[in-house]
């Protein structure tokens, strides 16, 4: 989800203040450790009174530079180590720039920091000793004061870390999320336009075949010209049927109250009305009534209507062969084929995405389709629509 710009403005805005709100803090809290170390090293002896108000200065000073520890943590964390050679009073800042440097980088560079403030820490102990600690005990303290530093630094990264994982995560997964809302739109329309291809084309193709013959021969008598425009208001009729159909797919969403889809036991019906239609059929059904499962009958459906659909309008009054047999394979063998017409038939409009749908429908039931003009021994050169379906065990 995209953040609006004002928005987005707004947020960096208040997190800038907030940030400058803690920098403000840090460095009045460092002034006051500072005025509350130089006035301990007054009492023991480690300055005289006339250091105190330099030295002060200088640990008001450098505490300026946690105003810059975020952009530039390594620099700042080296530009006021050499002043812990001096005196103490930025010992808060430089805790708080080494935790920042912590938090904000990796690697070698943090360590040689790290060791870099211990020495001079300890060198400090050695020029300015403590009368009460001995130096080595003092280089311990500091470095406990160090160690308990890094570790909070280090978790703290750890957690923005694991917090910024996290949300890069849900990120990706909400993108993910969409790109798989999208191909699931696609490919619910792909199954809407191939559905409303094969329950459709066919119909419209009967329409244009009865309607072009009628408009071809004008010396039909009254009663064939009756018959054809009975079975163009039937096409008619029951192409608006698969319409209205499809369309109630789209409202109320699939299965509900739809008509049985076709299957083997319609094929009859369907070559029936090809052969009403003018097209002639030389069907040869060899599986004997064998029952099938309603997803295979259904594919076998589509591919004869495809074929018959196709020579229809490509090949019109060229003899069609239908052919559905048992393979020795164990597989469903269905090939329509057709001559090709001396003469190029006029132009009948269509999508051009029947025979993709077909080779997507065979592919779901794992089996191959082949199709293209090629020779046979019958009848010579013609269109050849085969496939090979997987018969169920």
């Amino acid at each position: 989800m995209t953040t609006p710009p004002r928005q987005d403005r707004l947020v960096r805005l208040r997190a800038w203040v907030r940030y400058r709100a803690v920098d403000v803090l840090a460095i009045l809290i460092s002034w006051f450790v500072a005025l509350v170390l130089v006035g301990e090293a007054e009492n023991i002896g480690r300055i005289s009174s006339g250091e105190v108000l330099p030295l002060l200065t200088l640990g008001w000073v450098t505490s300026l530079a946690i105003w810059w520890r975020r952009s530039h943590p390594v620099a700042t964390a080296i530009v006021i180590a050499p002043t812990g050679l001096f005196t103490d009073t930025s010992a808060y800042a430089g805790l708080v720039i080494v935790y920042t440097l912590i938090t904000l980088r990796r690697g070698r560079i943090v360590a040689l920091v790290l060791l870099l403030h211990l020495l001079i820490g300890f060198g400090y102990s050695l020029r300015r000793p403590d009368p009460g600690v001995p130096p080595l005990v003092e280089l311990l303290l500091s470095g406990a004061l160090i160690a308990a530093t890094v570790a909070i630094g280090v978790a703290v990264r750890s957690r923005r870390e694991l917090v910024e994982s996290l949300r890069e995560r849900a990120a990706r997964a909400e993108e993910a999320a969409g790109l798989r809302a999208d191909r699931l739109r696609a490919l619910e329309r792909e199954r809407i336009a191939r559905e409303m291809h094969d329950a459709l084309a066919h119909r419209i193709s009967m329409v244009s075949l009865h309607a072009g013959a009628l408009q071809v021969r004008p010396d039909l008598s009254p009663e064939e010209v009756a018959k054809a425009a009975v079975t163009i208001r039937d096409s008619a009729h029951h192409a608006l049927e698969d319409l209205r159909e499809i369309l109630g797919v789209l409202r109320a969403g699939e299965g509900d109250g739809l008509r049985p889809q076709p299957g083997l036991d319609d094929l009859n019906d369907l070559v029936a009305e090809a052969q009403t239609a003018g097209v002639r059929v030389e069907a040869q059904n060899l599986l004997n009534g064998t029952p099938v499962s309603p997803s295979l009958g259904r594919t076998v459906f589509r591919l004869v209507q495809e074929g018959l659909t196709n020579a229809g309008k490509h090949a019109p009054g060229v003899p069609v062969h239908l052919l559905l047999e048992r393979t020795a394979k164990g597989e469903l063998h269905v090939e329509v084929s057709n001559a090709l017409p001396g003469t190029p038939a006029a132009l009948v409009p269509g999508a051009g995405a029947g025979l993709v749908g077909l080779a997507e429908r065979v592919d779901l039931l794992g089996g191959r389709l082949r199709h293209g003009v090629r020779a046979d021994p019958r009848t010579g050169l013609g269109f050849h629509l085969e496939a090979w379906l997987p018969w169920p065990s």
